[in-house]
């Protein structure tokens, strides 16, 4: 039975190989397109590389930025033993089996060992602080991979062991790097396909992918898998054996594919801040109608239900405020249960939280108030903590005078008794906030 003619039943589509978005992944510092500000010449990383001086590092960024590439990248360029662990699914006791590995190929020989912690945010307390000993000692070289901000997401005791850098969403220059780079090499992506892919196309998947090399391939993947053949009859016989012919992937096919893979929603580009800007006036403007439908269209669309979340948390604070406290409760109790639930089970506590801070009381005075602090801070000289208000835990820090004239406020009958200033001296009689 002849096998259907199409651009899947190719040796370049074959079901046997790995996904596009793998075949592709960059093996030198050179294919390695994005993140200039981190591994360009003259970055600390960089020279650190090419020193063969690698420290224990978290990577931190949006999906598809390369942080699993550039640590594969780091492991290949020092020749070190490159093990891949996945905070998903490992235990300490797992970590521990790691490290007693990397312990024995450093004794026997001299050998060292890059573990790379795919989701490290994943990891409990008692899990990152198995890795503690291992990295102080230089049993293993650690490299961290996070989506989350690790200040909040990794313990400080083994984030003061780590450089953090930071890795961006990925330019649309760059997207259309990687993508034509995948059109045309004939070992890894399309190129013995001849595939024609116009370029108004691979500049709208660039633009629509968020950022994310992985999205843009995988939908290369699949608009180039669903492109139809030539039929086989119009086909000569001289064309046998060789790869069909191909029509061209349209623009209209790239959107068509982005569709099936997720919602179209430009979450890196212009439409998803004005989607988070009209769910932000709508809460303000007290529409909950509203509120709730552009927090649907966010997370239907597959928007971190976390970002959405922090911007809630914020709006509590800057919009609300001391006009209802408890908002900042609600806004909190939803990022934590978010946290803990994910999508889709967490839709509904955002749908509350939502709908509260809409139909909350509004005032902005504690933002105004503060970005009149800001003013001060960094338009004014950084004054000096008046000599009343300093703490004295020595003899010689009293005699001096630290401490002298406070007025403990307990001690007074009359809060107005208790007056003193707590401005420095410069700024007595300041009002920041209403």
């Amino acid at each position: 039975m002849a096998k259907p003619n199409t651009l899947f039943d190719t040796t370049a589509l074959d079901n046997g190989r790995s996904p596009l978005a793998d075949r592709m992944r960059p093996r030198t510092l050179e294919e390695y397109e994005g993140q200039r500000q981190i591994i360009g010449v003259g970055t600390i990383l960089r020279e650190a590389l090419e020193r063969d001086e690698i420290p224990s590092m978290i990577f931190w960024g949006p999906p598809g930025t390369g942080k699993t590439t550039l640590a594969k990248i780091i492991a290949e360029t020092t020749k070190a033993n490159f093990v891949l662990f996945s905070a998903v699914s490992g235990t300490v006791k797992d970590i521990r089996e790691v490290i007693a590995t990397a312990a024995d190929r450093r004794k026997l020989y001299g050998e060292r060992t890059i573990l790379f912690v795919d989701e490290i945010h994943r990891f409990n307390k008692a899990q990152q602080d198995a890795f503690l000993p291992a990295v102080e000692g230089g049993t293993i070289v650690l490299i961290g991979a996070t989506t989350e901000n690790p200040s909040f997401e990794v313990n400080s005791a083994l984030l003061s062991r780590c450089r953090v850098f930071v890795l961006e969403m990925l330019g649309i220059e760059d997207l259309v790097a990687i993508l034509r780079r995948a059109i045309v090499d004939k070992e890894r992506g399309f190129g013995e396909l001849g595939l024609a892919v116009e370029d108004d196309a691979v500049e709208y998947l660039a633009m629509m992918s968020n950022g994310d090399a992985r999205v843009a391939l995988n939908a290369l993947e699949l608009a180039a898998s669903t492109s139809k053949a030539r039929n086989s009859s119009n086909a000569d016989s001289s064309n046998a054996g060789r790869f069909p012919l191909t029509p061209g992937i349209t623009r209209e096919r790239i959107a068509d594919a982005l569709q099936k893979t997720h919602l179209l929603y430009d979450r890196a580009g212009e439409e998803h801040y004005n989607v988070i800007s009209a769910l932000h006036k709508s809460m303000r403007g007290s529409d909950a109608n509203a509120s709730l439908y552009w927090l649907g269209r966010m997370l239907e669309a597959g928007e971190d239900p976390l970002y959405v979340a922090r911007r809630l948390v914020r709006f509590a604070s800057e919009d609300i405020g001391l006009a209802d406290p408890n908002a900042l409760v609600q806004a909190v109790a939803a990022f934590q249960a978010s946290h803990q639930m994910g999508m889709p089970e967490c839709n509904v506590v955002l749908a509350q939280c939502v709908a509260y801070l809409a139909r909350a009381p509004k005032s902005n005075a504690l933002y105004v108030a503060y970005q009149k602090v800001q003013r001060d801070i960094r338009e004014l000289p950084t004054e000096p903590v008046p000599i009343h208000l300093r703490n004295a835990p020595t003899k010689l820090m009293k005699d001096i005078g630290y401490g002298k004239d406070y007025k403990y406020t307990p001690d007074f009958d009359r809060l107005e008794d208790a007056k003193q200033d707590y401005l420095p001296e410069r700024l007595q009689g300041k009002k920041y906030l209403d």
